[in-house]
């Protein structure tokens, strides 16, 4: 068997062993950060917040990898674990709500101080209010805030306040999780949905469409308007002269130009240079084909 064939079937095996199943865990995966740090949210700082996302999102794109896409697997983790901080805090803007509404008790108070945040740009300014019970005593828990200047000093209103004083008290209508808790799961539902279509690109369904496309727009219109009437077999053979002979820059890509090679696509140009010993950059290519022995996310040659 050739190399090219042996490189054919690996990708396919990759592909196509347990798409499914690895999928079904990849998503289990991240539902379970998704709650993990949920928890770990009261429990640690930002710092360490953030070195357990960056870890994830390391572990994550190793997993995506595995699906077969992994031309897009990078920009695929990235939005994965981006939706994940956000279901994460949108949950826990939920739960907040939810440990109101039960153990939260209705009183009338009287706003006895009132500051606004400084001014920062164009970003909004909110107020913050301390309040107080009629006999005097202070409201348990952080000051009321509000994305806007309601209230006046002297005012009284009615607000659900904490017993245990850790959270923040706020009006009977503001308390409600249904938002926080559709928006969260819209948020979960959306990255599980990505994990569905990085399966679903890493199938040998889909590098057939991709196939079929052919050229993309941009090759197609470089080939009207310079009336290039060269074969594949020829842009081919030019492709593999420019591999052959460009000088490499400093990072070690070589760099071409795609319109130039019209009826070729980039996992077609990954395969030719494959055949040269170099491998194709699926990475931060901005409008250029990048080629090296080594490359940070390579392109399944075809």
């Amino acid at each position: 068997m050739s190399g090219i064939a042996r490189a054919e079937d690996e990708g396919r095996a990759r592909r196509t062993r347990f798409p499914v199943p690895l999928a079904v865990g990849i998503s289990c995966y991240v539902l379970a950060v998704i709650a993990g740090m949920f928890w770990l949210a009261d429990q640690t700082g930002p710092a360490v917040q953030a070195s357990v996302w960056v870890v994830h999102g390391v572990l994550l794109i190793v997993l995506i990898r595995k699906l077969g896409a992994r031309e897009s697997s990078t920009y695929a983790t990235l939005f994965i674990v981006l939706l994940s901080v956000g279901a994460s805090y949108v949950i826990g803007l939920a739960r907040d709500d939810l440990t109101l509404q039960q153990r939260g008790k209705e009183i009338t108070a009287k706003v006895v101080k009132e500051r606004l945040d400084p001014a920062q740009g164009r970003k909004g300014r909110h107020s913050h209010y301390t309040l107080a019970r009629p006999d005097g005593t202070r409201v348990p828990g952080p000051e009321l805030e509000t994305t806007s200047d309601r209230y006046d000093v002297g005012q009284q209103l009615t607000v659900i306040e904490d017993p245990e004083g850790e959270l923040a008290p706020s009006t009977p209508g503001a308390v409600d999780a249904t938002g926080e808790s559709l928006g969260g799961g819209a948020l979960a539902l959306t990255a599980l949905g990505t994990i569905g279509w990085m399966t679903w690109r890493g199938s040998d369904t889909a590098r057939t469409r991709d196939a079929r496309k052919g050229p993309s727009a941009a090759q197609k219109f470089h080939k009207a308007v310079t009336a290039d009437h060269s074969t594949r077999t020829e842009q081919e053979e030019k492709l593999r002269e420019a591999l052959r002979t460009h000088p490499a820059d400093r990072r070690g890509y070589i760099k071409v130009t795609p319109a130039t090679y019209p009826d070729l696509t980039y996992p077609q140009a990954a395969r030719i240079a494959w055949e040269e010993g170099l491998r194709a950059e699926a990475f931060g290519n901005r409008g250029s084909w990048r080629f090296g022995e080594t490359v940070v996310e390579e392109v399944p040659p075809q």
